[in-house]
């Protein structure tokens, strides 16, 4: 752990001058109020991460190096830290929905013993040119775990039971999704489909435009994008809103643009870069919140959804080999 010594002594950025305090009715206060005090401020300060202030980036950064060092630190040597003024660490504690710096100390304190708790080992490191399948497999793991119990730990079950709500009363759901998303639209498509809702999953730019143009009042739009700011999902979903559809985003980052044509977001909790073990787990991730809403939806229908279920279960239960789990092969059906 670094000592107090590793903190320098600088002069305030640039940035961080005649900056006013946000309004309390900004939308830093809006962006704090779902915070769940057992959530992880780690999770809620990676996702808000592009959309900061430069200055508060800079706070952000110290805090995921060492946030068990931050939490034994005052205000005065995070902001030396961070090159950057107390002010700018208490508006950071704000945009991140904590009332201030106390309180960020605190979450950390917690967070870290939570961590601890779960696991004696550090394997969310970058995977690197010198490990070895064990340790790749060890990493990739723990990656995709941890993708599935934080975004478990941050959605907003609130806003979740909203959007199944919605989709389980919906005329239609579309789903759009490119690249890797696609495969998790495709996902969220099939399952519906599966249990009787009506809806489709579209990854080609074209046909998402122009099955977002002919939906209307009491369909459900869903954009899947890790980021955010995939160009063809988020004008899908202002092309769906526009013709009346109710829109929905699934997203990592909850300031990203696609939240400003959705009118429900839920948010997934990967730690997402180039070259890591994260750069699989957002598509985990994103399936905790795909399954969480198919659930949802069939324990709206029941009774249909079951029925559904076993009908298409005995639809394709021709086309597998007549094979028991333990390897020995099923008697043959003679109709007696």
């Amino acid at each position: 752990m670094p000592t107090v010594s590793k903190f320098p002594t600088m002069s305030v950025h640039p940035d961080d001058q005649d900056v006013p305090e946000p309004s309390p009715d900004g939308p830093e206060a809006a962006v704090g109020q779902g915070l769940d005090a057992d959530a992880s401020p780690l999770v809620r300060i990676r996702s808000l991460l592009p959309g900061l202030a430069r200055a508060e980036q800079r706070v952000a950064k110290v805090v995921l190096d060492d946030p068990s060092a931050v939490a034994r630190r005052s205000i005065t040597e995070v902001a030396l830290a961070a090159n950057t003024s107390e002010t700018t660490v208490t508006r950071f504690c704000k945009a991140i929905g904590v009332g201030g710096y106390p309180q960020l100390r605190i979450a950390l304190a917690a967070d870290t013993a939570r961590s601890a708790a779960r696991s004696t080992r550090n394997l969310g490191g970058d995977i690197t040119r010198e490990d070895d399948l064990a340790s790749v497999v060890s990493k990739v793991s723990f990656a995709d775990a941890r993708a599935v119990e934080e975004t478990a730990e941050q959605l907003d079950v609130a806003e979740l039971e909203r959007v199944i709500d919605l989709l389980a009363a919906a005329g239609r759901v579309d789903v759009y999704g490119v690249g890797a998303s696609a495969f998790v639209a495709a996902d969220l498509q099939q399952k519906l489909h599966r249990i009787g809702r009506v809806s489709f999953a579209w990854s080609d730019t074209h046909i998402m435009l122009t099955s977002a143009a002919v939906l209307k009042a009491g369909d459900v739009a869903v954009g899947m994008s890790h980021t955010g700011a995939t160009t063809d999902t988020v004008e899908a979903l202002r092309v769906a809103r526009e013709h009346g559809a109710t829109t929905v985003a699934v997203t990592n980052f909850p300031r990203s643009p696609i939240t400003e044509v959705a009118d429900h977001v839920l948010t997934t909790a990967a730690r997402e870069t180039t070259f890591r073990s994260g750069a699989t787990a957002s598509r985990i991730a994103q399936l905790t919140v795909i399954d969480c809403l198919f659930i949802g939806v069939a324990q709206r229908h029941m009774d249909d959804a079951v029925s559904a279920l076993d009908a298409t279960r005995d639809a394709v239960g021709t086309h597998r080999l007549g094979v028991r789990p333990d390897g020995r092969r099923r008697p043959r059906d003679t109709g007696k």
